[in-house]
């Protein structure tokens, strides 16, 4: 019997983490066929997986092609990632949409308090103009959930978010302005603002608009065009229906239904510990009635509070719009 959301979302405690996990490997184990024929190629016997460690995880490209589903229930809503011109890009079928919702209000709520009590502003121009964005889904449910009429979406029009931004900081409003990489960066070399107390949010992305940058040297130019003392950060992609957050310095921090570790990159059955740099495997249990056990093509380190950081990719791998650049 798969987990109910109660006992997903009030994860407390390691042990807690990990006996909601192993539960909901074994669902997805028989429940998921593309799961089901990737654990049995390797040679694995469900049966015989007992701790965390030992549950086999899936590699993010099977999104590409395969329909992940732990669930028979109808799909509710198909999210995509964004891509470059002729790229093969992931869809991510969910059949209870309520289970993002429910995962992104938490985790905000964990990290930032209540929504209510912020002005949300999304700059993110790429993914409004496309379909199946799980960002735009989330940016549009935060900014009607915090109940205020100055939150909205924002595509090119710079100086209208300037206009709003100064009218934000002189009503001592707080304010979250979330938004892709290079429109960010696209703003502040239009408009130089003074706004310490904004929280800016980058998601990561370039999607070949901009010259790739190192993230010391992409948050130092931000904090310069903010007026801020820190650039917070969002890590999450199409496949994921939870999201880490950073508030500084690039070291992300989980909400408890989600969990990185990672693997060895040679030997990508291997785990590797105290903080060495591997590929990110990623925990989601969030992601019950899909695959809560994906392998990406981040490479990072976990360390053992619980806290990683994202270090670029793997050479091979394609550009995605939802995640953070090389470190």
């Amino acid at each position: 019997m798969k987990p109910d959301k109660q006992q997903v979302f009030c994860i407390n405690s390691d042990e807690a983490f990990a006996e909601t996990a192993l539960q909901i490997f074994r669902h997805q184990a028989e429940s998921c066929k593309v799961y089901n024929n990737f654990i049995s190629g390797l040679g694995v016997d469900p049966q015989t997986i007992n701790t965390v460690k030992q549950i086999p995880f899936l590699p993010i490209e099977f999104f590409k092609g395969h329909h992940i589903l732990s669930s028979k229930d109808e799909m509710q809503v198909t999210f995509t990632s964004s891509g470059t011109t002729g790229m093969i890009t992931s869809s991510h079928y969910v059949t209870d949409v309520s289970w993002y919702e429910e995962s992104f209000r938490k985790a905000f709520n964990l990290f930032y308090g209540d929504i209510k009590d912020y002005t949300v502003l999304a700059l993110l121009p790429s993914y409004l103009e496309r379909q199946g964005s799980s960002l735009i889904y989330m940016a549009q449910d935060l900014i009607t959930q915090s109940n205020n009429p100055a939150s909205g979406f924002y595509l090119y029009n710079y100086d209208e978010l300037a206009v709003q931004l100064a009218k934000q900081q002189a009503a001592k409003k707080p304010t979250l302005l979330i938004g892709v990489t290079f429109a960010l960066l696209d703003f502040v070399e239009q408009h130089q603002i003074n706004f310490p107390e904004l929280i800016v949010m980058e998601t990561g992305g370039m999607k070949g608009r901009r010259k790739e940058m190192i993230r010391e040297e992409l948050h130092e130019v931000l904090c310069n065009g903010f007026g801020v003392s820190a650039i917070h950060s969002e890590y999450g992609m199409t496949e994921l229906l939870s999201q880490g957050y950073s508030k500084g310095e690039g070291i992300f921090n989980c909400p408890p239904w989600m969990k990185i570790i990672t693997r060895d990159t040679n030997d990508p059955l291997s785990l590797v510990t105290d903080g060495k740099v591997g590929g990110i495997n990623v925990i989601d249990l969030a992601n019950i009635n899909s695959c809560s056990f994906i392998a990406t093509k981040d490479l990072g380190r976990a360390y053992a509070d619980g806290s990683f950081e994202v270090l670029g990719r793997f050479d091979n791998a394609d550009i995605r719009g939802c995640n953070l650049l090389i470190a």
